[in-house]
């Protein structure tokens, strides 16, 4: 064939002249119709020329692209490959290679794959495809033919061998050395003749080769072979003696056991060892019971499963394992199981002893076949499966269900808790104006006010571990928070303890609520305190964080993305691991009474992962303990990154001064006190308000006044027209109008309107004066 061979007869032509415009033609012709894949590339490797055969394997490449891409398209494990082939070609050599590529519907073929340089023509390389999936799939049946003889003859029943005349093996199978002791190399190579494997010296004259005088050119008969480490065995040999052509002389040699017996003791010894190690590896609790109930026998998991109090259970009845509760049940199913009653239902037992440990009891009967001594009566057997996770687990989820219930309720009692507080905080502002500072009356009224404030946390805590407060998140800068933050930190913390705070280099913006961040970090920090009250050293660190997959934290899973992680370490006295599982659990405190409200860590974890993060902790006993949030990377470029401060914080009270302003405020709200509280605080810095009891007395007031309105105030919760119905009507009329919604309670549908329109703004009940009044002058501003 033209194109055949090594290459073919073009390559040669190829290879040795630079063809004529007329001659390439003729040969790209030639080419064009070769049912065997050809192509050309440049010295860059990119495909300059690619025949019809070739290309209805890989397909067409596209324009300027480099042959080791186009391959692999179906097989990307060839690139490295094609580019050393390629290397050589360049250099002036010839190789070739086999590789396989994959062809539409998945099946993989297998190439030949020629390359050479084209003489004259610098940089140009030619490469041949040949297809040889037959020959390789033949190949390959060959060899697992082979490697099936040669592992029968090796794992074979019967032994097999062959000696020269002087005795020495020359083939000897893994059955046969393995009785003797030996690997089959060492027989072969390490001067081990066949007289050497005879339990007792042959008889005179028999050759080297043979195991006794030879009468026949077959021969057969029963000898004892000895074993390296000296064991007897009692085997039968059939063998063949034959002269090669060199005239060396070669045995083949059967060896068949005879030790039936031997075999069967041994096939025993295994089994029974099988069973021990079942029976004492297996995870599930396994014991012999008499007819009485005493653990005759049991497996190491049983063992330490029942404890070992008082010398352990051999000898001890189950009921006395177990504690009074479940001991009447397990005596009667033990007398029934003994009378041969199969009962397959289980019996869920708690086991005595001051560790909580629960379990499920299976009882089976056994025959008595140990040779025990006389009336001992019938055996049972006892299969005790552990739940005390599943019951911990159990334990968990109702947990949950219950602070989910707990959420609900704080919920449903924050709307109506909220307003009594804001009317509360508000009155005092309004008689804080008529006294001054220094009169007792001032100071009383401060004291009822503080207290409405620290009732108000209480609630706000609420909701936050129940996930139900309103965030506002903004896209921030962690650093610049950690930065504003960080005097705080410091005053918290004393003086004997040293606060490190590690920035992370080219940290990501995250989209968080800062006030809820903030208080995020200020628990974590006081706790951290708490944990060491004789100093030591707090951490504050941040970094970005890529999970190429979901990454278990304790008992958080983080989903694969990128993050911004937030860790606070400290050095002090750390968390027992048995209350690592329950420091997110509300009011759980390791603290005196009075010292906390068991919230704070409840709280950090219901902010976490309300902002879509998830929090994970790691601590030891006297070395300290590291929290490890981890946000989720906001990758959109903010173009202005605003600091969040929700309204009522004191940099707001702080920063704004003048309160005054002017303009027509429409204020619906049902609660008759918050709704005068309101009133009077907006007149008292100037503006105009409509007051509306709810949202159908507000569509009638908006008719009757007739006047351009500058600003809805509006209840979230109300009575027949809630609040966002409410705006959707004034909005008909008053397109651009400015929204504040005011709630004690706002469900996530709700925040997510509000998220979504720029125009909608949100103060959240209970609100001082200050706070109305700087939120109105900021939202009109």
């Amino acid at each position: 064939m033209l194109l055949g061979g090594s290459g073919g007869v073009l390559g040669a032509i190829l290879w040795r002249h630079t063809l004529t415009r007329a001659e390439n033609g003729y040969f790209s012709s030639l080419l064009e119709v070769s049912p065997t894949g050809h192509a050309l590339t440049a010295a860059d490797g990119t495909v300059v020329f690619i025949n019809p055969s070739l290309q209805a394997v890989v397909g067409k490449p596209q324009e300027r692209m480099h042959l080791e891409d186009l391959l692999a398209r179906h097989n990307p494990e060839v690139s490295r490959q094609i580019a050393y082939l390629a290397g050589i070609a360049l250099r002036g050599g010839h190789s070739g290679a086999e590789i396989a590529l994959r062809r539409a519907g998945s099946a993989v073929a297998w190439y030949h794959v020629d390359v050479r340089p084209l003489a004259r023509r610098p940089g140009r390389i030619l490469w041949r495809f040949e297809e040889i999936t037959s020959r390789k799939e033949m190949e390959e049946v060959i060899r697992e033919e082979r490697g099936k003889l040669v592992d029968f003859l090796d794992n074979a029943a019967a032994g097999f061998y062959s000696v020269d005349q002087n005795g020495r093996f020359h083939y000897v199978n893994y059955t046969f050395a393995q009785w003797m002791g030996y690997k089959p190399d060492e027989m072969l190579k390490g001067g081990v003749r066949l007289h050497d494997l005879l339990a007792e010296p042959p008889p005179a004259g028999t050759a080297a080769h043979e195991l006794a005088p030879a009468s026949s050119e077959v021969t057969s008969g029963e000898v004892v072979l000895k074993a390296r480490d000296g064991r007897k065995l009692p085997v039968t040999v059939a063998q063949t003696v034959t002269t090669e052509a060199s005239g060396a002389l070669r045995t083949r040699s059967i060896v068949r056991d005879l030790s039936a017996e031997r075999r069967l003791i041994e096939a025993a010894r295994r089994s029974e060892d099988l069973f021990h190690k079942l029976f004492d590896e297996s995870p599930i609790g396994v014991a012999v019971l008499d007819g009485g109930g005493h653990v005759r026998e049991c497996n190491p998991a049983f063992r330490n499963f029942a404890g070992t109090n008082g010398g352990g259970p051999i000898g001890r009845t189950l009921q006395d394992l177990m504690v009074a509760e479940s001991a009447e049940p397990i005596a009667r199913r033990i007398k029934d199981v003994a009378a041969g009653a199969h009962i397959t239902t289980p019996i869920e037992v708690q086991l005595a002893g001051a560790k909580v440990r629960a379990g499920a009891v299976y009882f089976l009967p056994m025959e008595n076949d140990d040779g025990g001594a006389a009336g001992e009566g019938p055996r049972v057997l006892v299969h005790l499966i552990d739940l005390t996770q599943q019951k911990y687990f159990e334990i968990q989820a109702a947990q949950s269900q219950k602070m989910q219930a707990v959420g609900q309720l704080a919920g449903g009692i924050a709307h109506d808790f909220n307003n009594l507080l804001t009317v509360m905080i508000g009155f005092c502002d309004l008689l804080l104006l008529r006294h001054r500072p220094g009169e007792q009356t001032f100071a009383d009224i401060m004291q009822i006010k503080q207290n409405a404030n620290r009732a108000a946390n209480l609630v706000r805590q609420l909701l936050a571990f129940s996930r139900q407060q309103t965030l506002q998140p903004k896209v921030l800068d962690v650093t610049d928070i950690l930065a504003d933050l960080s005097n705080l930190l410091r005053r918290l913390i004393g003086v004997n303890i040293a606060l490190k705070v590690v920035h992370g280099r080219d940290l990501g913006l995250v989209r968080v609520d800062q006030v809820q961040l903030e208080q995020v970090l200020i628990n974590l920090v006081v706790n951290a305190r708490d944990a060491m009250p004789k100093g030591g050293t707090l951490t504050v660190r941040t970094s970005n964080v890529a999970a190429k997959e979901p990454t278990r934290r304790g008992a958080e899973i983080v989903p694969s993305g990128n993050y911004v992680l937030v860790e606070v370490a400290d050095t002090g006295m750390g968390i027992p691991p048995e209350n690592l599982e329950r420091i997110f659990e509300p009011f759980f405190s390791t603290k005196e009474v009075g010292a906390g409200t068991g919230l704070g860590l409840a709280t950090v974890y219901g902010i976490v992962k309300q902002t879509g993060g998830f929090i994970a902790v790691d601590s030891r006993i006297d070395e300290g303990s590291t929290f490890a949030i981890y946000l989720p990377r906001h990758d959109e470029e903010a173009e202005g990154v605003a600091r969040a401060r929700a309204p009522g914080g004191l940099e707001e009270e702080e920063e704004v001064r003048d309160l005054t302003g002017a303009g027509t405020v429409l204020l619906v709200e049902d609660e008759d006190a918050v709704r005068l509280f309101a009133s009077r605080a907006l007149k008292n810095k100037g503006y105009a308000v409509i007051e509306a009891k709810n949202g159908e007395k507000a569509m009638e007031a908006i008719e009757m006044v007739g006047r351009r309105l500058d600003l809805l105030i509006t209840d979230v919760m109300m009575p027949q027209m809630d609040g966002p119905t409410l705006v959707k009507a004034v909005r008909a009329k008053f397109p651009d109008l400015k929204v504040i919604f005011i709630s004690g309670y706002a469900e996530d549908t709700f925040r997510e309107k509000v998220e979504k329109d720029a125009a909608i703004h949100f103060l959240p009940k209970p609100f001082s004066l200050l706070q109305l009044a700087g939120k109105v002058k900021q939202v009109m501003g």
